[in-house]
């Protein structure tokens, strides 16, 4: 039968290299000694000739021996030579490239790592940094509405509250501070003066209407609320109309609902429950201060 195929041995690319490497090192060295060797017998014949045998005379260049002269010329290209197989290519030769590439390669491997360290040291700035952007990214503006109505959704008379529910009072001072609150013309004479700690605006169709110093007058509710962009939650005050004009652009609903029906001249727009959502229900009795049952609602639009 067939005998077994002998298994070559493999040589790997490096080792190959090597070879080539040590090859090319001995023919470079034997045409060096070669080379040395020639000289060394031209140019002992030559001296011969010139010396021993005095044919120098006639063959002068600048006093000196023709021979001394080639051998001279001939003796730089050997050390040349020399140069060539034993400093160049043992010291710059391909294995010297070779070993600056590598420490090339490991020093900027060596400044990768240390990029990467201070990276990994850095990354919980870096990252907090980045969701501290994220954030302020993220911040929407909340148009607001806030409002006091009854269960019929009656909310003044004659330019005036129905009932007087001091938490609901100071509910409206707590969430209204330092925010702009946005009101129609009769919404605003029916303060005695500007509310502290706010920022009036007032829609108003008069021509020069005079207002308090601070006090902003536009003629619609689009320009209104141009002047609140540096307020993340401007709020809506009131009256009936601007209300209307507001719940399509509004994102937010803060309404006192008091639990009983009242007589009015003022009404707040139905809140539709396919477009709002309710997020807050907090419910208050009647007692020494508050003449009817109320509820604080909060509305969300979905």
């Amino acid at each position: 039968m067939f005998g077994k195929k002998k298994n070559k041995p493999q040589i790997d690319q490096e080792q190959l290299q090597l070879i080539q490497n040590a090859q090319r090192r001995i023919k470079q060295k034997k045409r060096f000694y070669t080379h040395l060797i020639v000289f060394a017998v031209i140019g002992l014949i030559m001296y011969t000739f010139n010396v021993g045998l005095g044919l120098a005379d006639e063959f002068t260049l600048a006093t000196l021996p023709w021979s001394t002269v080639i051998i001279g010329f001939w003796f730089l290209l050997l050390f040349w030579h020399f140069l060539n197989v034993f400093l160049f290519q043992t010291f710059m030769g391909k294995e010297w490239e070779q070993k600056q590439l590598e420490k090339l390669v490991s020093k900027q491997q060596e400044r990768i790592e240390k990029i990467k360290e201070n990276l990994k040291n850095e990354a919980p700035i870096i990252a907090e940094t980045q969701l501290y952007n994220e954030s302020i990214a993220a911040k929407k503006q909340v148009i607001t509405i806030i409002v006091a109505a009854a269960e019929n959704d009656a909310i003044g008379k004659d330019n005036q509250l129905i009932w007087h529910l001091r938490d609901d009072l100071r509910r409206f001072k707590t969430l209204t501070s330092g925010h702009h609150i946005i009101m129609g013309r009769k919404t605003f004479e029916s303060f005695p003066k500007p509310l502290p700690n706010r920022t009036h605006i007032v829609i108003s169709r008069q021509d020069n209407y005079q207002v308090p110093e601070g006090v902003i007058v536009v003629n619609s509710l689009e320009k209104a609320l141009e002047n609140t962009k540096s307020d993340m939650q401007p709020f809506i005050i009131g009256g009936g109309e601007i209300y209307k004009q507001a719940m399509p652009l509004a994102d937010k609903i803060e309404i006192t609902r008091v639990h009983e029906t009242f007589e009015a001249d003022t009404f707040f727009p139905k809140i539709d429950a396919s477009v709002w959502k309710k997020t807050s229900d907090t419910y208050h009795a009647k007692d020494e201060n508050h003449d009817h049952e109320f509820s604080f609602l909060t509305y969300v639009k979905k």
